[in-house]
């Protein structure tokens, strides 16, 4: 049997469908969304209360000198604190998404 020569678009459009790649490219989007969003509730809404309970005022300031080593201790911590806080609320996401499909 004879096979039909398909054009360029017709193989990326059955590439695209194949694999799903659309979609990819829309969970990817809306993850980078999300996560702006939830970066703005931890840095706007969650961290000034952790501010307010933690002496000093500006934490994210505090280093550790150790020689001419300068260790930058508050970013780190925030930054890490952003990090599980962002994990936990996209964690409860996709927890309750994949529950509903179920």
């Amino acid at each position: 049997m004879a096979e039909v020569k398909k054009s360029f678009m017709q193989e990326f459009n059955d590439f695209l469908t194949k694999y799903g790649v659309i979609g990819l490219a829309v969970a990817f989007v809306m993850g980078a969304a999300v996560t702006k969003l939830v970066s703005a509730l931890v840095a706007d809404l969650i961290m000034p209360i952790i501010g307010t309970v933690i002496p000093g005022g500006d934490w994210r300031a505090a280093t550790l000198s150790l020689g001419n080593i300068k260790f930058l201790v508050g970013d780190f911590t925030g930054a890490l604190i952003d990090f599980v806080i962002i994990a936990l609320v996209i964690f409860m996401i996709v927890k309750s998404i994949v529950k509903e499909k179920k």
